[in-house]
């Protein structure tokens, strides 16, 4: 078995703002067996119409398990693919800059920019850590997940998180983001990931315009790792016409 407690699994999703996952285990042989469940609620659930968006607020509640016999690896990308029923109005509120808040933290963004907040849990070696977590807008194709933590040394970093809208197909957005390498190994201790809870979304920011057949709005989640191990998942939210 490989050495326990080096490397460190992916501190966001959530985030995504959110749409994020159900449940995912890697079962490729001979990679670590990941295991990420979540529970994600999004209020209200009776959607919108085109003519009259609704807004809503989404709120994941996470867990993520990877046995201690194994060394977790470390994620590169986290990509979210999401259904068509929904749209991300990121420029219509104010923006908040990845460079401003990289000199000033949370002082440089506009109140207005802040659309979420959340909580994650992680361990440096045996000692519990609590990264904070901001969700904060950056425009028509930007979000970010500002992360603060203290232990086992004071890390604040925004993760970038860009939204490209699709035109055809099944999923009318794709969420690309990169984890930062200063969160994912903290003063030479590498970081494991273990619960994470995230609400995110202020007036129509993000907003639904139908519900589909079936009255489920779908996700799909690739997180890809240093090891070339990828972990998919496809996901459903109830919804209501």
């Amino acid at each position: 078995m490989p050495a326990r407690r080096r490397l460190r699994i992916l501190l966001i999703l959530g985030a995504f703002g959110a749409v994020l996952v159900g449940a995912a285990v890697a079962l490729a042989q001979g990679v670590v067996p990941i295991k990420i469940s979540a529970v994600v609620k999004v209020t209200p659930n009776k959607a919108g119409t085109p003519s009259h968006p609704q807004g809503v607020v989404v709120d994941v509640r996470g867990t993520v398990d990877i046995p201690f016999d194994y060394d977790p690896p470390i994620t590169k990308t986290v990509d979210v693919w999401i259904s068509r029923g929904g749209v991300y109005n990121g420029a219509k509120f104010p923006t908040c800059s990845q460079s401003g808040m990289e000199h000033r933290g949370l002082s440089a963004c506009p109140r207005g920019s802040i659309m979420g907040h959340g909580t994650a849990r992680a361990l440096a070696d045996t000692v519990p850590s609590y990264p904070r977590i901001t969700v904060v807008n950056g425009g028509a194709r930007k979000m970010y997940l500002f992360v603060v933590l203290t232990n086992p040394a004071r890390v604040a970093k925004p993760i970038p998180v860009d939204i490209a809208r699709l035109r055809s197909g099944k999923w009318a957005y794709k969420l690309h983001a990169v984890v930062p390498r200063s969160l994912q190994i903290v003063a030479g201790i590498p970081l494991r990931l273990q619960s994470f809870h995230v609400v995110s979304g202020r007036g129509d920011w993000i907003a639904t315009t139908s519900c589909p057949a079936g009255n489920r709005w779908s996700y799909h989640v690739e997180a890809t790792y240093e090891s070339g191990q990828v972990v998919k998942y496809d996901g459903r939210v109830p919804c209501r016409r």
